[in-house]
């Protein structure tokens, strides 16, 4: 795995933020890390880049386990925390080979830097003061310094807040090529992102891991205890008619002819059936997924 985290658990003094935490992503995973403000993303995401140090639990990174092998794992993980700690006064360039210095590339640092500024869209940009530069621009810098090291393991925290639209096309696309061959973590708030980059799901609520899903369609399909049917019949069918079947139960009328209905299980057979036997007819049925958006506030919703 390149990330495995294990029970581990953090403290603040007396409370605790992290409890019994553990994930596991593999080579290529996309991971989205999702949860509300104070979940813990932000701490875990410390932890496992070694900028925090964490209580009880195993953090492994390539097999490394952090506390134990620090820069040892840290020259696997890059790192682009939520606010972007760059310097307003350096170019570009002058920025970059100051960064390849600080893993030491020596005869390797400007070439390493020319790679960098044409993967991420910097070249126009290399002779700017970072100051000068718009918030995409800036992320980019903040992106080329986590690719520095050429890592193994890409931890984002909130890469695309604050972008206007078309920047945020542009971030995507770039997280898109360099996930390639990497495994990453992706904080964000923008629920989009995951539909847009991510192939795993992972949400966190106070402290906890409350959802884990490497199979987006079958998040979004339901767990088997609630599914969800569109239906529409020519003629309005009698009140009592929809909850003979089943657990089948209304949630939401449109009008008299068109419903939305829960069950337990897959009831389009038995809604035929009823249309057949009630001399109606049936102008719509469909299964309706979850948006990611509902199940993030299924699973963190706390009234």
């Amino acid at each position: 795995m390149s990330i495995s985290i294990s029970h581990l658990s953090k403290q603040y003094g007396s409370q605790t933020v992290l409890h019994d935490v553990s994930l596991h992503l593999a080579p290529g995973e996309v991971a989205g890390f999702l949860g509300p403000n104070g979940a813990g993303k932000t701490t875990t995401m410390r932890i496992l880049a070694g900028a925090t140090p964490y209580d009880t639990g195993s953090v492994q990174v390539c097999g490394l386990e952090v506390k134990d092998h620090r820069l040892e794992a840290n020259a696997l993980i890059g790192y682009l925390p939520e606010q972007n700690p760059l310097y307003p006064d350096m170019y570009v360039k002058e920025y970059l080979l100051f960064v390849a210095d600080t893993y030491h590339l020596g005869k390797r640092r400007r070439q390493r830097v020319d790679e960098l500024t044409d993967l991420v869209g910097l070249a126009p940009e290399r002779g700017k003061k970072i100051g000068q530069l718009s918030k995409g621009y800036r992320q980019r810098v903040g992106l080329a310094q986590a690719l520095m090291p050429d890592p193994r393991v890409l931890i984002l925290d909130e890469p695309t807040t604050g972008l206007d639209p078309n920047q945020l096309e542009d971030i995507r696309a770039l997280i898109r090529r360099v996930g390639r061959d990497r495994t990453v973590l992706l904080s964000t708030h923008i629920l989009q992102e995951v539909n847009a980059l991510c192939n795993r799901v992972v949400i966190i609520n106070h402290g906890r891991i409350v959802g884990d899903y490497d199979d987006l369609p079958a998040m979004l399909a339901g767990d088997g205890r609630h599914r969800r049917f569109e239906v529409q019949f020519l003629h309005a069918p009698q009140r009592d008619t929809l909850p003979r079947i089943g657990d089948v139960h209304i949630i939401k009328e449109y009008d008299e002819r068109h419903f939305l209905v829960a069950a337990g299980r897959d009831v389009r057979g038995d809604l035929f059936d009823l249309a057949v036997a009630t001399g109606n007819k049936l102008l719509l049925l469909r299964p309706v997924e979850d948006t990611i958006e509902e199940v993030f506030r299924q699973l963190t919703n706390d009234k």
